[in-house]
């Protein structure tokens, strides 16, 4: 038996919707990164990106569980002294909530070449309408 190694041109990419109102975030998190990955196909290569699209739909409807809503801030720095920012995770839903669920899949993908290109293939929708009705995609339980 030899080890299977996918090339570039068998890429076959599909396309996945999931409701971000149906289950907490980080294990919404960990099945959309999963999918952009490719992990769950039998033809998984670690080098090559054979991951496939994900549209979340629902984010202004997150579940967390506990005190998160209030508790988990986000920060970010102007670059100026003095200038670090803290926002709530409830401020940044109401503000943004598909920065959310980016930053919580962009922490769980692998911090190599490929992450970018993973995460570009990642739509966040505020409702439960989205524009990628025409590429068909597959329903995530």
């Amino acid at each position: 038996m030899k080890t299977y190694s996918q090339k570039q041109a068998e890429i076959k990419r599909e396309w996945w919707v999931i409701d971000a109102s149906t289950q907490p975030l980080g294990k919404l998190a960990v099945i959309i990164a999963d999918k952009l990955m490719g992990k769950s196909k039998v033809t998984y290569t670690p080098h090559i990106d054979n991951g496939d699209f994900v549209v979340v739909i629902n984010a202004k409807d997150l579940v967390v569980t506990g005190d998160k809503m209030l508790q988990k801030k986000y920060y970010h720095h102007s670059g100026f002294p003095g200038g670090l920012k803290e926002l709530k995770l409830e401020e940044v839903i109401e503000k943004d909530p598909s920065r959310v669920i980016m930053a919580a899949v962009k922490g769980m993908l692998p911090k190599n070449k490929l992450a970018q290109d993973r995460l570009k293939r990642l739509r966040v929708f505020a409702g439960a309408e989205h524009t990628h009705a025409a590429q068909n995609p597959k329903e995530i339980k």
